[in-house]
């Protein structure tokens, strides 16, 4: 499994849409994911002190879009996914406290 941060209004958002398409997937061209090892380091670097997040648990296995592990914050390797997120991917919807 690899996991992704988002808030729950851009997660109703791609509920009402059918797919999830973040903001970054526009600007980067890819979704942020991480490793279960990974996600606290990451919602603490960028997610700090904010409410209202879930945390997405995504099957890769069911994914329509590519993932590729790349190299972001020093040598760790994280997922990204580029292309859309279906939500038939997504097998866990957790609240996401600070």
């Amino acid at each position: 499994m690899i996991l992704h941060i988002t808030s729950r209004e851009d997660w109703n958002k791609a509920l009402n849409a059918g797919q999830y398409c973040p903001e970054s997937l526009r600007t980067e061209g890819y979704i942020h994911c991480s490793k279960p090892s990974q996600v606290v380091e990451v919602a603490n670097f960028l997610f700090k002190g904010q409410t209202g997040l879930v945390l997405l648990v995504i099957d890769p296995a069911k994914l329509n879009s590519r993932v590729k592990w790349e190299c972001s914050q020093g040598s760790a390797l994280y997922p990204h996914l580029y292309g859309p997120l279906n939500l038939t991917a997504v097998k866990a919807v957790l609240d996401f406290p600070p």
